[in-house]
């Protein structure tokens, strides 16, 4: 189950751009009097200023949204989450992030600046480790890049829609968050440019390395349950059958080892999956592990005037 803990630790990326869009709407309603006036005059400039930034709020409140700028937008959104917490009131992160969408959308190109340096970092480490294996050649490495660059601006494009979507959930961003991997897809490419003993030798390694996935995934989420309720052997086994067909990189290819029962995909959520391997006592002490936990959680994020999101607990199994 996802921790509230995790979920905190993104809190300040919300935090800070809801920050800087109070900062920037309040430097756009404010300006300092000219340096070097003297103190009456200053004080009677204040004065009037104060009262002009009364009536452009009262003003805004009634301009459509539709006309304002990303950063009134997100100051209007962060003043009413404010004025929420001050008046006792929960929020929720789905309201923290659709505050900070305007300036998410508004600061996007330096968003995908950065996110192409990164992803373009990535895809030359993963060429330059394909072309040193495989023995590429220029032609083929360059296919790479085509293909990479495409990868790149369709991920780019998935990142824009989202903050885009005034119907996007915080939810949704994590899953994309957590499930970002730059070498998705890679595989039918590499298998259209080597061939023989190359290509043989490049589907076994891809296909260890994603047992090796599944392996971890399964087997993560197998010891944490055998911790709350001490599965037997056969449960074992059905269990990490069940985990490693929920693992996103699995396929019917895989063969695990140490494995004794099928792999085969499963009729059901993991969850009820999992219920219907375990015994009484042991459904008991996991059904009250989960409520502990979503007490202890929704605890703590209610002390930061918080809602858990929709959806937590869909992280217990969730790829």
């Amino acid at each position: 189950m996802m921790s509230s803990t995790a979920f905190r630790s993104v809190l300040p990326l919300f935090v800070g751009l809801l920050v800087g869009g109070l900062g920037v709407g309040l430097f756009r309603h404010s300006k300092p009097g000219k340096e070097g006036s003297p103190e009456a005059r200053i004080q009677h400039l204040e004065s009037e200023l104060q009262q002009a930034h009364t009536r452009i709020a009262a003003l805004g409140e009634n301009r459509p949204r539709s006309s304002r700028t990303p950063a009134q937008i997100a100051y209007d959104r962060g003043r009413e989450i404010a004025q929420r917490l001050r008046d006792g009131h929960q929020v929720s992160s789905d309201d923290l992030f659709h505050a900070a969408q305007p300036l998410l959308r508004d600061m996007s190109p330096l968003f995908e600046r950065l996110a192409d340096q990164k992803s373009r970092r990535q895809a030359d480490s993963v060429i330059g480790e394909l072309a040193r294996k495989y023995d590429l050649n220029a032609d083929q490495q360059q296919t790479l890049q085509d293909w990479f660059r495409q990868k790149i601006r369709a991920d780019r494009k998935k990142w824009t829609d989202l903050f885009s979507d005034d119907e996007a959930t915080y939810m949704q961003l994590v899953k994309t968050m957590r499930n970002d991997r730059i070498d998705e897809g890679l595989d039918p490419v590499m298998e259209g440019l080597l061939r023989g003993p190359q290509l043989e030798t490049f589907k076994a390694e891809r296909l260890e390395e994603r047992a090796q996935r599944v392996q971890q995934f399964a087997d993560m989420h197998v010891q944490r349950i055998n911790t709350i309720v001490q599965l037997d052997a056969a449960q074992t086994d059905r269990l990490f059958g069940i985990m490693a067909q929920w693992s996103p990189d699995y396929d019917a290819s895989i063969r695990l080892e140490g494995v004794t029962g099928e792999i085969a995909p499963a009729n059901l959520h993991p969850r009820d999956a999992l219920r219907s391997l375990l015994r009484p006592d042991q459904l008991t002490r996991y059904e009250e592990y989960r409520d502990r936990r979503s007490q202890e959680a929704s605890r703590e994020m209610n002390e930061l005037g918080m809602q858990l999101p929709k959806g937590w607990d869909e992280f217990e199994f969730g790829p």
